[in-house]
């Protein structure tokens, strides 16, 4: 997270001095910082030439405590178009390599990730608030990203078709679509960038990243991981930039004609302003939004994985997963036997420092967040909702707040809201397919579970009458998603697709090449033109 090191739009620190004495102080307190390559005051933008900013400077802390961990400085306007402009230099000699040179570079990317998966995860877990666990899980997500994409290197595929005309074929091609944006969250700040990034490469792309403006350390920490891999295979480092930075940064990446593809993960609000602008200059968005994500358990379902699994989905990352359980609907036969066990289950939680063995649940990354789930808790009570647990903040720690669960009716208002905070609301149901409505009655379309025992159901749910969304489970949680398959959802989740299966696709550009192999020239739907 970060405050403002000198600017009138935050409070904080008055005097440089002691902000640089606190930076240094805590910076050493964690060894694994400098495995990383990082020091206490670094400056946030990598043009692919050198390692320069000239923006404002900001202090990055820590959720758990509230400690600074040092001083990053922002990029500028100017610094952003040096960084486009190498990029895309870059892009000609990087789209000429084979691809499966290409893919050859990200499994080193892959490789070197797995040598510093360790400390990259605490980073995570320091800067963000994740445990570490979770922080050391969304390298690893990164790393099977790279040694999937290796692998898709070699089978990017074109179509070959029978033609109407004598001595003709048709050919499908597919080319790199030049240099991409990508603009990353707070809550995934390396997996989001990974699952971009590798397939981007692998299909010939460069591209210039955005991390959130609250995870700076992260975003440095990954681009010199690559950076240091392109260079030892002697590429040209500007394949990929980083320019950190506020909005500004991001405004400018999304009206940048020379940029044909933005990836936001981010807000439903700011991700409709990024869709508009984008798509009045007819660029591409691949965008991952919202997700008001919900679980149903009917009578014939395991209750005890069922217990477990939405345990983890509603309390892990605090609430601040893209996945996260917002939503439990429980078949009224065994409602009155689940929700005792899941208040015994949330009693059983360990809340603490995220770097700490045994830490379960971490702090929200800001004061914003714990604002959030104030109002949402009040809100819910003003419209009806009973607290069965939680519902406050935790004593003794500025961040921490009480996973909390809140009986109500689905048809209260707040039950159409994301708030990205440790809240789950619990309703009754008494029909799977009344289960089903109301799963799919929200703008959001992200994630979604089923637990039961009747295939009829299981089929229905993953059918076109089943859950209206991206992801579609049957007895697992709705928290977390495997690398293999392709990762998005409908509505206000953005429509778009990373990670794995097909979502390569959305980095390329296709093309239909018809070959005359012969010596005539007859048109097609046999026109003559004579």
């Amino acid at each position: 997270m970060l405050r403002l090191a000198a600017s009138s739009r935050a409070a904080i620190r008055s005097s440089s001095q002691h902000v640089r004495s606190l930076s240094s102080v805590s910076f050493d307190k964690f060894p694994f910082l400098k495995e990383l390559g990082l020091e206490s005051d670094m400056p946030g933008v990598f043009d692919g030439r050198e390692w320069k900013a000239n923006g404002e400077k900001v202090e990055v802390y820590s959720p758990a405590d509230d400690s600074i961990v040092g001083t990053v400085q922002w990029g500028t306007q100017e610094d952003y178009q040096r960084c486009m402009a190498n990029a895309i230099a870059a892009q000609k000699d990087w789209a000429a390599k084979p691809a499966p040179f290409r893919g050859e570079v990200v499994r080193q990317i892959g490789l070197e990730m797995e040598k510093l998966r360790d400390p990259l995860g605490r980073l995570i877990s320091l800067e963000m608030g994740k445990i570490a666990g979770e922080g050391v899980g969304e390298v690893q997500e990164v790393i099977d990203m790279a040694y999937l994409a290796a692998g898709m290197s070699r089978q990017i595929p074109g179509q070959v078709f029978p033609s109407e005309r004598n001595q003709h074929t048709l050919i499908e091609t597919w080319n790199p679509i030049g240099t991409i944006g990508i603009i990353t969250a707070f809550n995934f700040p390396c997996a989001v960038f990974g699952w971009n990034a590798t397939v981007s490469m692998i299909a010939g792309n460069t591209q210039i990243w955005k991390g959130a403006p609250s995870s700076n350390l992260v975003s440095i920490a990954s681009t010199k991981i690559v950076q240091n891999v392109l260079e030892r295979n002697d590429c040209d480092p500007a394949v990929s930039v980083l320019c950190q930075g506020g909005t500004d940064i991001g405004e400018a990446m999304s009206n940048d004609s020379r940029l044909p593809l933005i990836s936001f993960t981010g807000s439903v609000r700011a991700g409709k302003e990024v869709a508009k602008t984008v798509a009045g200059r007819l660029g591409k968005s691949l965008l991952e939004l919202g997700g008001n994500n919900a679980v149903i358990v009917m009578p014939d379902a395991d209750l005890e994985m069922a217990v477990r699994s939405i345990l983890f989905s509603a309390v892990g990352t605090a609430g601040q997963r893209c996945t996260s359980l917002r939503r439990l609907y429980i078949h009224s036969d065994v409602y009155d036997e689940i929700v005792p066990r899941l208040l015994k289950a949330y009693s059983t939680v360990r809340a603490g420092n995220p770097l700490d063995d045994g830490t379960l649940l971490g702090p929200l990354h800001n004061q914003a967040a714990v604002k959030t789930f104030e109002d949402a808790v009040a809100k819910a009570k003003s419209q009806g909702g009973k607290v069965l647990v939680g519902g406050a903040r935790m004593e003794g720690t500025p961040l921490h707040v009480q996973p909390t669960i809140i009986e109500m009716e689905h048809e209260m208002g707040i039950i159409q809201e994301e708030n990205f905070v440790p809240i789950m609301y619990v309703m009754k149901v008494n029909s799977y397919d009344e289960a089903v409505m109301k799963n799919n009655d929200v703008p959001q379309g992200l994630s979604s579970a089923l637990f039961t025992k009747d295939f009829q159901n299981v089929f229905k749910w993953i059918g076109p009458h089943g859950s209206y969304c991206g992801i579609a489970n049957v007895n697992t949680g709705s928290s977390g998603a495997e690398i293999g398959g392709a990762f998005g959802g409908e509505k206000e989740t953005g429509g778009g697709r990373e990670s794995g299966s097909d979502s390569w696709k959305q980095y390329m550009r296709r093309s239909t090449c018809t070959i005359n192999h012969g010596n005539e020239l007859p048109l097609a739907q046999g026109i003559t033109f004579e």
